[in-house]
């Protein structure tokens, strides 16, 4: 049975979202996703990737969907799972890992 791929893109920026003082930056955020997921499931059927909003790649998706960041003043990081929206501002693990299950990502033997 071969497994599918789990996208996770990450958006964020260098500068930290205005309203989320306190919090950790987006490029932080994302290198600690991936590391708290990788503890929990095998990794091998995820890949990660990370968008600078200040400097989207000219990939029309991720125009458009840095264009709605600031056109909505959406608070970032923000993450997806594939193609769902999982997390805005601060992300919740809880949150991630449902998503991930929901894509039968397989868990880590304990």
């Amino acid at each position: 049975m071969e497994t599918k791929k789990v996208l996770i893109t990450v958006y964020g920026a260098e500068q930290i979202c205005a309203s989320c003082v306190g919090a950790p930056g987006s490029k932080d955020t994302y290198e600690w996703l991936q590391a708290a997921i990788g503890r929990k499931y095998v990794d091998d059927s995820i890949d990660y990737e990370y968008i600078d909003i200040n400097e989207p790649p000219a990939i029309k998706k991720h125009q458009d969907f840095v264009e709605r960041i600031f056109e909505e003043d959406l608070f970032y990081p923000i993450v997806f799972v594939n193609e769902e929206l999982v997390a805005e501002g601060i992300p919740r693990l809880k949150t991630i890992y449902q998503e991930l299950d929901k894509h039968d990502v397989v868990q880590q033997a304990e």
